[in-house]
């Protein structure tokens, strides 16, 4: 039998979540078992730092309304039908305070997605089974041009967070003599976030060709170590910096939100010189709380002050190697390279 309703307060809202003992997370390792209330304290107990990643800004939620398991997949966008699913639109039965952006996709159909502007609706979309929250880099007030450059340093096979670690504190050089602020955070899996305001008066093409030359004078710094190359089979044992994930309509998990991985992990904003003795499975459902109330949201001061994003730009206009290949689904985007995996080049493997 179902268990009954129950009501939460959700800064001042009455906020019901139905079935509130189902098991979203079973337990492992250390970790008990999660329910669905818990998931949805969970979000309310961090709610100064989540609302400081979601305010204002359109967020497609990632939706496990039958729990997470080994042997549960999400849907993905080449027609797998999966437990779980991406909602990028507002869903039906969605409460009259829900307040929503105007955005548009890289094919140029729209969308009236959930732009949060409250903690009633994060916790709303928890008792809809939302496991993740993916924001835009953009607010609601002007939706085309992103405040947020997003560096994304992701380990490929044979590399571990021990090694996105160490080029994270390269990255920290390399915006230090930038001038810029940057902000941290495990990805809540092997990889690191770092987060950057910028000035809203750059285009996402702007953005994303700041990424590339972040990531490309890294190349230049580390060699061996670290790669931009789009293909996988060009990657190597080195971190991925993805630079894509500053193109339109591509998100990142914001900070605080859970994983949909073995122990309900979450994605923990950290400090700069606390990175090397942490490890991404210390920040759990379970585990976040406490130290939220303790230490409040390292992100705090992350409004404080919007960067120029002309540095980079200057670097990705010196150097001859252009433009990268954008995601496969991607339409065919200006000045972009022939987007092609290398191996299968006729005309690399003729020439």
């Amino acid at each position: 039998m179902p268990s009954p309703a129950i009501e939460l307060d959700a800064g001042g809202r009455a906020l019901r979540v139905s079935s509130a003992d189902r098991v979203i997370f079973p337990s492992h390792g250390a970790t008990p078992q999660i329910s669905k209330r818990e998931i949805v304290e969970y979000y309310l107990s961090v709610e100064d730092g989540i609302m400081r990643a979601l305010r204002e800004r359109p967020v497609t939620l990632e939706r496990w309304p039958k729990g997470v398991r080994d042997d549960m997949r999400i849907s993905t966008r080449d027609g797998f039908k999966g437990d779980a699913f991406y909602q990028k639109r507002v869903p039906k039965g969605a409460p009259d305070y829900l307040e929503t952006a105007h955005i548009t996709f890289p094919s140029g159909r729209t969308a009236d997605e959930i732009c949060p502007t409250e903690i009633a609706v994060v916790g709303w979309a928890a008792q809809m089974g939302t496991i993740t929250f993916h924001p835009w880099p953009v607010r609601r007030a002007d939706v085309d041009h992103p405040d947020e450059l997003r560096i994304d340093l992701d380990p490929q096979p044979g590399t571990d967070f021990a090694d996105a670690v160490s080029m994270a504190a390269s990255a920290r050089e390399l915006l230090d003599e930038l001038g810029y602020v940057g902000f941290p955070k495990t990805s809540g899996g092997r990889g690191i976030h770092i987060y950057v305001r910028i000035e809203p008066r750059w285009t996402f093409t702007d953005v994303r060709h700041a990424a590339i030359a972040f990531g490309r004078e890294l190349e230049r710094r580390r060699p061996g170590d670290v790669t931009t190359k789009w293909w996988k089979e060009e990657r190597g044992e080195r971190i991925f910096v993805d630079y894509n994930q500053n193109a339109r309509d591509r998100t990142i998990a914001s900070a605080y939100s859970i994983r949909p991985k073995p122990g309900a992990p979450v994605s923990a904003p950290v400090e700069w010189d606390e990175l090397p003795s942490v490890q991404p499975s210390d920040f759990t459902v379970a585990t976040m709380p406490a130290r939220f109330a303790q230490r409040g949201d390292l992100h705090a001061a992350i409004d404080d002050v919007q960067h120029s994003l002309q540095p980079l730009l200057d670097l990705y206009a010196q150097d001859e190697q252009g433009d990268m290949p954008y995601p496969p689904d991607y339409p065919k985007m200006p000045g972009e390279p022939k987007r092609v995996q290398p191996s299968r080049d006729t005309d690399r493997r003729e020439g």
